[in-house]
């Protein structure tokens, strides 16, 4: 996923307007085809995911300061954000977040691996989160759903007002990156990155970084594919590894491997045995206005 940063000098609006609020939708409980072999959208229809950004609004707030009071309003519009991101996710249970590229189709080896993982993760009484696109993220989506789990996506607003994929229980949608990857983040046991590009390597180092500085503990971190993976942690070895940026330690806290079973019973390892995961899961209160997954 690209973010377009705006260039210095650039003409800002005319006249600065409050946009309108940040949408939340929720997916009804969609049930799994009746021919499991029902194909998702071609490639072609997600071939712009994630690429721009069109709001000039979020050019504007890349700008740099702006008057007191538009300032105040942003940030007012980024709490109520949160909020609604908490509330709406408060319910989802001990989840496992899966990472990886939209832009892999249906019939790429590693969607079906990820599928596989998905569906291991569900069995596992994990709830999968992933960024509820297509491509990988809809593997591991689809997969929750095979094996009847819950399923829930974390969707970012995009110029081509691209839809979540089918396979989810429930999404929520975000207008802001650093909001959404906060919800990937605060409900996740474990986490997996499955092959992907930009994106997927935002997500991955930031995990990895709030680890090794402290922010959450040691929880698990898998990378899926040996082969994808493995040209990224020979430059690590041979370049921050040497010259003393990262630890050997920081590099022994991620699990490469190729195998979706392996990868679950690490993070069942890591979530049961080292943080004593037992979950029970909170009922809503209908005077507070809550809702649960379905």
């Amino acid at each position: 996923m690209r973010i377009d940063f705006p260039i210095i000098g650039a003409q800002r609006p005319r006249a600065w307007r409050s946009c309108a609020p940040s949408r939340y939708r929720y997916a009804k409980p969609n049930p799994m085809p009746t021919d499991d072999l029902t194909k998702p959208e071609t490639p072609e229809a997600h071939s712009h995911w994630g690429k721009a950004t069109s709001n000039p609004e979020e050019q504007f707030f890349l700008e740099g300061p702006h008057g007191r009071g538009v300032e105040f309003g942003r940030a007012f519009r980024i709490f109520r954000e949160l909020i609604h991101g908490f509330r709406s996710l408060h319910f989802v249970g001990p989840c496992v977040t899966v990472f990886g590229s939209a832009r892999f189709p249906a019939e790429h080896p590693y969607y079906a691996l990820t599928r596989e993982l998905g569906t291991r993760i569900a069995l596992a009484k994990f709830t999968v989160m992933t960024g509820g696109g297509p491509g990988l993220m809809e593997a591991a989506n689809r997969g929750a759903k095979d094996a009847k789990g819950v399923s829930v996506g974390c969707n970012i607003v995009l110029p081509q007002e691209q839809k979540p994929n089918r396979y989810l229980d429930k999404w929520v949608e975000f207008r802001y990156f650093f909001v959404r990857k906060l919800m990937l983040v605060k409900y996740s046991y474990g986490f997996v990155a499955a092959p992907g590009g930009f994106g997927t390597l935002d997500e991955l180092f930031e995990v990895a970084t709030l680890i090794q500085t402290g922010k959450i503990k040691n929880f698990p971190v898998v990378l899926l594919g040996i082969e994808y993976w493995s040209p990224l942690l020979e430059f690590l070895r041979k370049s921050p590894l040497i010259n003393a940026a990262i630890s050997q330690h920081d590099l022994d806290q991620m699990l490469v491997t190729d195998s979706p079973s392996e990868a679950v019973s690490f993070i069942q390892r890591c979530a049961t045995d080292s943080f004593g995961l037992r979950y029970v899961r909170g009922r809503p209160r209908t005077f507070l206005f809550e809702r649960g997954i379905y």
